[in-house]
């Protein structure tokens, strides 16, 4: 697989950072077969998964609540 270094995105998530993605993306599967992209995929996926089953730390979804409020009101 290549190495190559992940795109920096920015916090607001414009197009351009689709973009970087999606070029980042285009560079990372050139060139490998499709077996090697679907390996790529579902260890991804996994990695995605584990990640939804940990618990939130509660001062980080304090935060995102707060967010939220002020966003509402």
């Amino acid at each position: 697989m290549n190495d190559l270094t992940k795109p920096v995105i920015s916090p607001a998530f414009t197009i351009e950072d689709i973009h970087k993605i999606r070029a980042w993306k285009y560079e990372k599967y050139k060139g490998m077969t499709t077996q090697e992209i679907n390996e790529d995929t579902r260890l991804g996926a996994e990695r995605f998964l584990s990640r939804l089953t940990q618990p939130v730390d509660p001062s980080i979804l304090a935060e995102v609540e707060r967010r939220l409020q002020t966003i509402s009101t």
